[in-house]
């Protein structure tokens, strides 16, 4: 099988999961208060406060944001020229 193809599946399989996890991060700080919600959807540095006080709510979607992230990095590990076609 061309590398290049399994790196392009893996990228993009790893960047779909780290948007779900994204969207479910910013469900989990909706769900506390509009205004985590809000603070983290427009102040970046506020998602890891929200992290780290809320981690049994928030331990989900990052764990799927790690993971979609970690295959991102396999994908350029197996297939660097994976980018150069994004």
């Amino acid at each position: 099988m061309n590398p290049s193809l399994v790196g392009g599946i893996l990228f993009v399989s790893g960047l779909l999961i780290f948007c779900f996890g994204g969207l479910g991060f910013l469900v989990a700080a909706f769900r506390e208060s509009i205004w985590w919600g809000l603070a983290c959807l427009l102040i970046p540095i506020v998602q890891l406060f929200f992290l780290i006080v809320h981690w049994q709510s928030a331990k989900r979607p990052f764990a799927y944001q790690v993971f979609g992230f970690a295959l991102m990095i396999i994908a350029f590990i197996i297939s660097p020229q994976t980018l150069h076609h994004w």
